[in-house]
């Protein structure tokens, strides 16, 4: 059973998600011969300024 983290950024739409969850779903099936059943996605949503790139904040808190 593949089971799949994907970690982004919070703030995408539903249907956003269910695109990505379609279509890495069938990347899976189609590259690893997995059934479409067994195949299983975690979304994991961080703030952005818990996630950087090149040493850099993605965004910051809201203010307190």
């Amino acid at each position: 059973m593949p089971i799949i983290e994907v970690t982004m950024i919070e703030g995408r739409s539903i249907e956003a998600k269910v695109d990505m969850v379609e279509k890495v779903t069938d990347a899976i099936v189609a590259s690893l011969g997995a059934p479409r059943e067994a195949v299983r996605i975690i979304i994991r949503e961080v703030p952005a300024w818990h996630f950087a790139a090149a040493g850099v904040l993605k965004g910051k808190p809201p203010s307190t």
